[in-house]
């Protein structure tokens, strides 16, 4: 089941942190416990700690919910700890060992009886939490609140420990595989970020990918917008502008041509991304939401373009981290 996004909670509902993690559904069965991702990829192998720990659960079992690693020197999630996990290889259980992995459920699709997809999802809420009471030990269980300024408290309370926003859902609805039917509210705040390249044309760019400077001068590569619609072509005159002044060009990039898939940060299959460089000198202001990789120094989800900032100079921008 998915949740589409909206400006504001519902009121009526019940609200659930949205951690920065990797969304997962655990199949418990009688010889083995099998993790599926949201794009249906197998992440069993990855997780050996989260597997070990659902293999008490009753065979049948079926949950939904996140796969998340705390840093605790950051007092945070780490979103790169997870990527490491499908990348480790042969240092895996060293991964595991030194960066363990946790499984937050926030639904429960079936017991040994049978699918609970029909029931509302109080009845399933009330037996998760039943179910996990009798585990030794238990995954961890995602709160909820029927408050909803409780839960907007959580979206700013929580941001800095690597929780995005907050999940609405109804309390009486049923779990429709793969349609949406909850509301995501995302915590977003807007930076400033230095335009590197754009995907379309330079007269009417389609998709801005983004850079800041790090302390030893390098443009690096730190994200990218949603589309920016009928906004690119008033953008793209400045983006031209910027590039006919240019003398002795060297349309160069420093980042790799085209973009490497893995740069985006998902799961899911991506395609490298091919771009034209311009000269890095449009400082715009975008606006992210809180799942920001320290480690990768980039954002993992698609910014949304809100103006030019033509008051400031790239020197204005802050600085790259976590390179």
């Amino acid at each position: 089941m998915r949740a589409v996004p909206a400006a504001d909670l519902p009121a009526g509902a019940v609200y659930e942190p949205k951690f920065d993690g990797w969304r997962c559904v655990a199949f418990v069965q009688p010889d083995r416990v099998f993790l599926q991702s949201r794009h249906l990829r197998n992440l069993t192998p990855y997780f050996p700690d989260v597997t070990r720990l659902l293999r008490a659960l009753p065979a049948g079992t079926v949950l939904d919910g996140e796969l998340i690693i705390w840093d605790p020197d950051r007092h945070r999630t780490n979103f790169v700890a997870l990527q490491r996990r499908v990348t480790a290889g042969r240092q895996l259980l060293v991964e595991a060992r030194d960066r363990p992995a946790h499984y937050v459920v926030f639904d429960l699709l079936a017991e040994p009886g049978g699918p609970l997809l029909d029931l509302p999802l109080c009845v399933r809420r009330t037996k998760l939490e039943a179910l996990l009471a009798a585990a030794p030990p238990p995954p961890l269980l995602c709160p909820q609140t029927a408050d909803v300024d409780e839960a907007r408290r959580w979206a700013v309370d929580w941001e800095a420990a690597g929780v995005e926003g907050v999940i609405a859902k109804n309390p009486g609805g049923r779990y429709e595989l793969g349609r949406p039917g909850w509301v995501k509210v995302k915590t977003r705040s807007t930076a400033e970020a230095i335009v590197g390249g754009v995907t379309g044309s330079l007269s009417t760019p389609g998709v801005l990918l983004l850079g800041r400077y790090d302390a030893a001068g390098r443009l690096r590569y730190v994200g990218q917008t949603m589309p920016v619609g009928e906004v690119g072509r008033e953008l793209g005159q400045a983006l031209v502008r910027y590039v006919a002044q240019r003398r002795n060009a060297d349309e160069r990039s420093p980042w790799p041509q085209p973009l490497p898939a893995s740069w985006s940060g998902q799961l899911g299959e991506r395609r490298p991304l091919p771009y034209i460089p311009v000269q890095p000198t449009v400082v715009v202001e975008v606006e992210v939401d809180a799942a920001f990789d320290e480690g990768a120094g980039r954002w993992r989800h698609r910014a949304r373009f809100v103006r030019v900032r033509a008051d400031l100079s790239v020197y204005d921008v802050e600085r790259a981290v976590g390179f």
